[in-house]
């Protein structure tokens, strides 16, 4: 499996919720199996069915937070030095020259993604284009409403 990059925030978010599902969620479903097979006949008791249900999504999810571990290149972006130019971790102020309007992103892993906190995905099409440009440079970016164009005013490494 190839390594996958993350930040060291993302990883530490993984790990909190691969041992809540350990210690919280798996013990609960476990109990919860154990009541509804007391209840007698399996062949139509729903809480049996959902409760077997529930553990598989939590088995599969526990195996694939191990394998994304497993496979996880960790990179603290605070360690990065880059000489200005945009890297996997780094923080990017960037100014769309069309309307003016300015944002913020931080280039993340796939599975620490999220447009409203300003993380970005690396393999989105503004994560792909802002790779490997530096400060004061301009991206092209190929949106849904179509090409956009950000100056990136600054890159830092928080």
């Amino acid at each position: 499996m190839a390594t996958l990059p993350i930040t060291k925030r993302g990883a530490e978010k993984l790990k909190e919720e691969l041992h809540r599902l350990k210690t919280v969620d798996r013990p609960w479903v476990i109990g919860a199996i154990a009541e509804a097979r007391a209840q007698g006949d399996l062949s139509e008791n729903a809480e049996y069915d959902a409760a077997k249900d529930r553990q598989g999504f939590i088995e599969g999810r526990i195996q694939e937070i191990e394998g994304k571990l497993s496979a996880a290149q960790i990179i603290d972006p605070t360690q990065l030095d880059a000489g200005g130019r945009v890297v996997f971790g780094a923080t990017v102020d960037l100014e769309d020259e069309d309307s003016g309007d300015k944002v913020t992103y931080q280039i993340v892993g796939e599975d620490e993604a999220d447009l409203k906190l300003g993380l970005i995905n690396v393999s989105s099409p503004i994560g792909r284009a802002l790779i490997g440009k530096e400060e004061g440079a301009t991206a092209e970016v190929q949106a849904p409403g179509g090409v956009r164009h950000y100056e990136i005013v600054a890159v830092r490494y928080l």
